[in-house]
């Protein structure tokens, strides 16, 4: 497979050593969205949507016909074109490495299956002791192939920034207890409580195998990372602060002391906002049901913030699109920083011209 380098300056100033962050002064360094990250003063947002690598876009659904998803997450020359796809289409300021959080657990020997239209399925759910010790830790060897992917990506992307990312321990442990989606994640909560014991030597190990994950993918050349804690919003800000934040936590602890941003991100988490901050992140996403001037408070006003347009917005009329976006815009001021996205991912059914003129829109702001 070929691909096509996007429209951007090829001298990165990238240094020789993956682990440094890019000189401040390189045109990576000082990109829209690296900037913004760091609290600095900008022109206007960045943009980037959750999810953009794919789902909408009918270059995406061509491209992966006939591949399975794991399979697509671990070949580096589909990786690579997926996620460049909506950099060249959309014009965003920041490319989404395209994978799923269950990439590291069954590279690390858990036997799921992503089926569609259902999402991973685990074959052996995790509810016993037995259970958490078969969770081994995931080595970077294990993951050559994201290594090789993300380094053809910041070959391609240029001054671009690459994201990395990866889910939480928490929401790890939701899919592998529940043993797959689940609405309520009652299983999850009740092991929580009944096993404290063994929900910390499961959590570890699941912080391990994130953190080896984020950390393979810094090594190789991504400009920030992203930790999903997707369904930490079910939980009361108490149950968080005791059975999650330690392990989220100990995720940005091994990632060392990199100055690159940490954006942490979960659905529902309007309550728990600071404790994610407190986690380590350096940026704090926000979901649509908290306005970003009263997240940006919660938080103390001294942490940049992403978000928030409802997904499900986009499949609205323009006009309407146009004023919730300026609406989001201007209540990002009220942080040090704003990275716009939309506060889930992006609807496969959603128009990708509509998500083309939001891009368009905010930077004309």
């Amino acid at each position: 497979m070929t691909h096509s380098t996007v429209s951007a300056p090829q001298n990165s100033g990238r240094p020789d050593s993956p682990t440094d962050a890019p000189p401040t002064d390189s045109p990576l360094s000082q990109s829209l969205f690296l900037r913004a990250a760091r609290g600095e003063q900008v022109a206007h947002p960045p943009v980037w949507f959750m999810r953009q690598a794919g789902r909408s876009l009918p270059e995406y659904r061509a491209l992966r016909t006939g591949t399975a998803m794991l399979q697509a997450c671990r070949t580096p020359d589909l990786v690579t074109e997926i996620t460049l796809q909506p950099v060249r289409r959309h014009g965003v300021d920041a490319a989404i490495f395209f994978s799923d959080i269950v990439v590291p657990l069954v590279a690390a020997g858990l036997d799921i299956e992503i089926v569609p239209g259902t999402g991973p399925v685990v074959a052996n759910p995790v509810r016993r002791a037995a259970d958490v010790a078969s969770v081994h830790p995931l080595e970077p060897s294990d993951i050559g192939d994201i290594e090789t992917s993300v380094r053809q990506l910041v070959g391609e992307l240029g001054d671009v920034p690459l994201i990395g990312f990866a889910g939480a321990p928490y929401t790890l442990a939701s899919y592998l207890i529940e043993g797959g989606p689940s609405k309520d994640h009652a299983r999850t909560k009740a092991l929580m409580h009944s096993d404290p014991g063994l929900w910390h030597d499961l959590l570890g190990r699941l912080a391990q195998i994130s953190a080896t994950f984020l950390r393979v993918q810094l090594d190789a050349g991504a400009s920030a990372i992203q930790l999903f804690d997707s369904w930490a919003g079910g939980l009361s800000a108490a149950d968080y602060a005791e059975f999650v934040l330690p392990h989220s936590q100990a995720v940005f602890t091994a990632l060392g002391d990199r100055d690159t941003p940490r954006i942490h991100f979960g659905v529902g988490t309007g309550e728990l906002l600071d404790l994610m901050r407190q986690a380590g992140a350096s940026v704090v996403g926000v979901d649509w049901r908290t306005p970003l001037d009263v997240a940006a408070a919660r938080i103390g006003g001294v942490t940049p913030v992403q978000g928030n347009l409802d997904p499900v917005l986009v499949l609205a009329d323009w006009p309407v699109v146009a004023e919730q976006v300026r609406r989001i815009v201007a209540e990002g001021r009220r942080a040090p920083g704003h990275i716009f996205n939309l506060g889930h991912g992006v609807l496969p059914d959603s128009d990708p011209a509509i998500l083309t003129r939001i891009v368009e829109l905010v930077h004309s702001l």
